[in-house]
Parts: structure tokens; C-alpha cells; sequence
């Protein structure tokens, strides 16, 4: 009767204790994670390829090669008006990831007063390929229009820093820079009124029309799609992962969020499966 009574303490002990141990722990959410400081991570991380990754400047070059190729097809048609290309600056020619660098080690992101401190430096220097390319276009008489949504106040930099690095400026009329509106439609439609635009590049949609500008990611992907034909051709996309429209566009535009708000929007919306 003691073996039977022992034995029955020692499954009451063993079914407690297990019970306790048992208890499910809650799943973690994205509230409780903590704070992963994706943003600025990030822009080391992006910096880090964009400096040093052998592929990056292999894509630079495919870009500019098809760039030239498309080139020589124009030359070698008629056209009632001159040549011309339109480019974009940042991340399309010349290299500012140092900024990214130096701001994210501050623990801080982009703001106009440091940018403009940067830009006034003139020290942004040349992707692989990009001075050959454009003084190749300029040698065959077409005209180079840098469209950039760098400020009036910083021109005297922006000059600078092409003619430091041999970038062609057949007039300084041709360095166009933001005045008001954000959207370069209106500039290019302004160049393309004397000129033959046979070639826009960038390396943000908004770059190549107003198709894209401030639209959602959703309606981004669909003008992307449609326009399918023109990359490679006329359209000449140059990879930035630092920054651009497919991140504000993810945010919906709105610049009030927090570090913390979109780093979690961020861990949340990245994928584990397909």
C-alpha cells in the first residue's frame, strides 16, 4: 500500500512539474522587437557595396556601355532637331555614399543643411565607366543636360565637382538645377523643345518621366512594366540602394515617421517566404 501511495506522489509530482514547464510562450510581434536600427544599418551596408563591390561597378559599366551603343543608333539617324541627353547627378554619374557613411556613424540621416555642406565640398567622385561615357556623347556632339534636383544653392559645388572630374558642360545652361517643383517633367519638356532627347539616364524612375513620379510602390511596379520596352533603350537605370522614390515610396511619401517607426515597417515588410 506504501509502494502503491509513493507511486502515485511521484505521477502527481511528474504531470505537475511538466504542466509548468509546458506553458506556451507567447509569440513574438514586431511591437517586441527590439529596435534594430535598420535604417541607417542599412545605408552602411548599401555604402559598403556601392564602395567596394566589384559587381556594382560591373553593372555601372554595363549601364554606360548599352548607353553608348544606344548612342551610336541615334547618331546614325536623321534628326530634325540636335542631339541631346538628359542625366541625372547623384548615383547616376557621381558617387556621394560617403555622406550615407558619415551620417549613419553620427547615428543621423539625410538633412538639406549637412547635405549642402557636402555638396559645396565638390568631392563626390566619378562611377567606373561615367567620365568615359559622357565625354564620349559630348566628342560626338550631343549636347549633356544634367537635370538634378540639387538646389540653386548649390551650384557653385555641383560645377565644381564636374569639372574636377572632366564631366562635359558645353554651357553652364546646361547644369539645370531644383527651383521649385520637385519633378523634372517640366525641364525636360523645356529641353526637349530645341533638342532630341535620345537618352535619359538615372538611377531613380522619377529620372525618366512623370509616369513615376510620387506614385505607390504598387503603381511604381505596374508603370515599370509598361514601360518595358524602354530600359536598355531609351532609359538607362543605374542601381542605387542607398536611397530614392522606392524607399519614400514604401512610406507612402510621409517624412514624420521615426527611425523606430520604420525600422519596424521595414522588419515587417521584408519576407522569409515567397
Amino acid at each position: 500500500m506504501k509502494n502503491l501511495s509513493f507511486i502515485i506522489a511521484s505521477c502527481l509530482f511528474v504531470l505537475t512539474t511538466s504542466c509548468q514547464t509546458a506553458t506556451p510562450v507567447s509569440k513574438t510581434t514586431i511591437q517586441d522587437t527590439p529596435y534594430q536600427n535598420l535604417g541607417l544599418h542599412g545605408k552602411i551596408y548599401g555604402a559598403f557595396y556601392q564602395q567596394r563591390a566589384a559587381e556594382y561597378e560591373a553593372l555601372c559599366l554595363q549601364a554606360y556601355n548599352i548607353a553608348k551603343l544606344r548612342l551610336d543608333e541615334a547618331l546614325a539617324k536623321k534628326s530634325e532637331k540636335p542631339l541631346a541627353i538628359v542625366s541625372d547627378i547623384d548615383e547616376t554619374f557621381l558617387d556621394n555614399s560617403y555622406y550615407a557613411v558619415e551620417r549613419s556613424k553620427l547615428g543621423k540621416g539625410y538633412d538639406q543643411a549637412t547635405w549642402e555642406e557636402w555638396t559645396a565640398k565638390g568631392a563626390a567622385t566619378p562611377l567606373t565607366g561615367s567620365q568615359e561615357f559622357y565625354q564620349y556623347a559630348a566628342n560626338k556632339g550631343i549636347q549633356v543636360f544634367y537635370v538634378t534636383n540639387r538646389k540653386e544653392q548649390e551650384r557653385t559645388g555641383t560645377l565644381n565637382n564636374l569639372k574636377k572630374y572632366n564631366f562635359p558642360l558645353q554651357s553652364e545652361s546646361n547644369l539645370i538645377l531644383r527651383s521649385k517643383e520637385s519633378s523634372k517633367e517640366n525641364r525636360r519638356k523645356d529641353i526637349a523643345k530645341n533638342y532630341n532627347i535620345v537618352l535619359l539616364l538615372g538611377d531613380n524612375l522619377a529620372d525618366f518621366s512623370s509616369l513615376f513620379d510620387s506614385k505607390s510602390e504598387n503603381e511604381r511596379s505596374a508603370a515599370v512594366k509598361n514601360s518595358a520596352d524602354e530600359f536598355g533603350k531609351k532609359f538607362i537605370i543605374i542601381p542605387n540602394v542607398g536611397y530614392g522614390d522606392w524607399e519614400s515610396s514604401f512610406y507612402h511619401y510621409k517624412y514624420d515617421y521615426t527611425e523606430q517607426q520604420k525600422d519596424s515597417m521595414m522588419y515587417d515588410a521584408v519576407k522569409t517566404n515567397p
